[in-house]
C-alpha cells in the first residue's frame, strides 16, 4: 500500500488527489502568487523524488481561466509545462 497523505505538507495552493492523479490550483494575479504557485510545484518535484514517486512531466500540464490571466509560464523538472485550454 503506497501512502500520500504528506504530498500536500507545505503547499500554499488547493491540491486534489485522486489514486495516480495530482491537480494543485489556486488564484494567481501578481508575480508573488505567480512565485508562489511555481514554489509548490518544486516542493511536489521534491517530494516525487524522495519517495521515487516521479511525476510523468510530459502529461503535465497548465490551464489558465479567465480573461485578465497573464498566462504564467510553470516549469517542473527545468521542464516548461504545455498550457492547454481544456481538461479531459
Amino acid at each position: 500500500m503506497i501512502y500520500i497523505n504528506d504530498l500536500d505538507c507545505g503547499i500554499i495552493n488547493w491540491i486534489l488527489k485522486f489514486a495516480d492523479d495530482t491537480k494543485i490550483f489556486g488564484v494567481v494575479n501578481s508575480i508573488e502568487e505567480h512565485a508562489g504557485m511555481q514554489d509548490d510545484l518544486n516542493k511536489l518535484l521534491s517530494w516525487s523524488k524522495e519517495w521515487q514517486m516521479l511525476f510523468n512531466v510530459e502529461k503535465c500540464k497548465v490551464m489558465h481561466s479567465g480573461r485578465r490571466n497573464a498566462g504564467y509560464n510553470y516549469q517542473l523538472d527545468s521542464k516548461s509545462l504545455d498550457k492547454v485550454s481544456e481538461e479531459k
